[in-house]
């Protein structure tokens, strides 16, 4: 046993995971070819689970505002910034 000057007994460094361990290189380039839905976590195959995210990207309603709304939104959106400006 091998003692250092600070007075603790030194065993050598573990410098390498144990050899089970599957390296972390390895992992990021694993390709994931099974997925759960977010829905209601079912396994999905690749082909579902990309169908299902396609499908949850696009929107059933149109992404467009009346015009009174988008006018009052403006307006609020103005209040709120002369109040940070002149806060009484």
């Amino acid at each position: 046993m091998v003692v250092l000057c600070s007075g603790f007994p030194w065993h050598g460094a573990r410098a390498f995971p144990p050899p089970e361990e599957i390296p972390e290189e390895i992992l990021r380039t694993e390709i994931i070819v099974e997925g759960r839905s977010p829905l209601d976590n079912k396994p999905l195959s690749a082909q579902d689970y990309a169908q299902l995210q396609q499908s949850l990207r696009e929107s059933k309603f149109s992404p467009t505002l009346d015009e009174d709304v988008r006018h009052t939104i403006f307006l609020l959106q103005l209040l709120k910034m002369f109040r940070t400006v002149n806060p009484l």
